[in-house]
């Protein structure tokens, strides 16, 4: 049995009480621990609310340190060893409930060393993820085609998120329900007007969305050109224009995590402006 490093202080559950001071540790790096702040921000810190747990890791004063986001994903955030060793004992004696392990390529190596043993071996560890943020314009002119999707897109818009979403993870996203939470996600992100694509002729021929947002920085996912148009260069002025809509209206830095093996999309978003400015890490089951 795996034992990890001895804590006299485990990882604890919070709650709303915790809410600015788990708020300030995302601070600290708002373009990486963008996801977590944004889950905390929408939806409070209470596990009924969000779908997931949120655990801390104090000083010996009592002052939060580090936090650990624990549902679908299990993100450590601003954990140094002592935090990322209480996390994996809370995770290993709760069992795995997770579909990956997310963040900072150094805090998920390290956290993965003590799960895997129990929770491997895992379906794919992308190790070397480059996280890449623009703060300013892009560098290309952006396509004037890349607009907000409307409402009623939804049902055009749902077959390219699902070939972007198993092109990418290498699973189906309607697995399990048949797809109602992934329609879902989609229709909410359409709502909250987070969803952009340029759609011709009744046909997504490039799209993005923001899947996590705070008032200091958004993430982009998703995104997708059609496979009939892919080497025509329209991702470049596609990422721009995602960047100036969100930077208009959703939060100054735009950011975004790449596979460090898919060069062509890392010198796209290299032509739009991104630059790298730190490393993710993913373990997918």
């Amino acid at each position: 049995m795996l034992r990890v490093r001895p804590r006299s202080e485990p990882a604890r559950l919070l709650d709303d009480r915790d809410r600015d001071a788990a708020l300030e540790i995302c601070d600290a790096d708002p373009v990486a621990n963008v996801f977590v702040a944004s889950r905390i921000r929408a939806l409070g810190m209470e596990s009924g609310r969000l779908g997931a747990q949120i655990w801390g890791y104090a000083d010996d004063d009592g002052r939060l340190r580090s936090i650990c986001y624990s549902g679908a994903n299990l993100v450590p955030v601003q954990a140094d060893s002592d935090a990322l060793a209480a996390y994996a004992d809370r995770a290993l004696r709760q069992g795995r409930r997770c579909s990956s392990v997310v963040g900072t390529s150094a805090a998920v190596t390290e956290l993965w060393g003590y799960l895997s043993p129990r929770w491997g071996p895992a379906r794919e560890v992308r190790a070397a993820q480059p996280l890449m943020a623009i703060d300013g314009p892009p560098l290309v002119d952006a396509d004037p085609g890349v607009r907000r999707v409307r409402m009623g897109e939804i049902e055009t818009l749902l077959p390219a998120c699902i070939a972007m979403f198993t092109e990418e993870v290498g699973v189906s996203p309607l697995a399990g329900d048949g797809g109602v939470a992934y329609r879902a996600r989609v229709a909410e992100l359409v709502r909250s007007g987070r969803a952009f694509a340029r759609i011709e002729d009744g046909q997504v021929i490039f799209k993005a969305e923001v899947g996590a947002a705070t008032p200091q920085a958004c993430q982009v996912q998703g995104v997708w050109v059609h496979p009939d148009q892919r080497g025509l260069g329209l991702a470049a002025p596609g990422m721009a224009a995602v960047v100036s809509l969100a930077r208009k209206s959703i939060s100054p830095v735009v950011s975004l995590y790449v596979n460090d093996f898919n060069t062509p999309a890392r010198a796209t978003y290299r032509r739009a402006g991104f630059a790298e400015v730190g490393e993710f890490m993913s373990v997918l089951f």
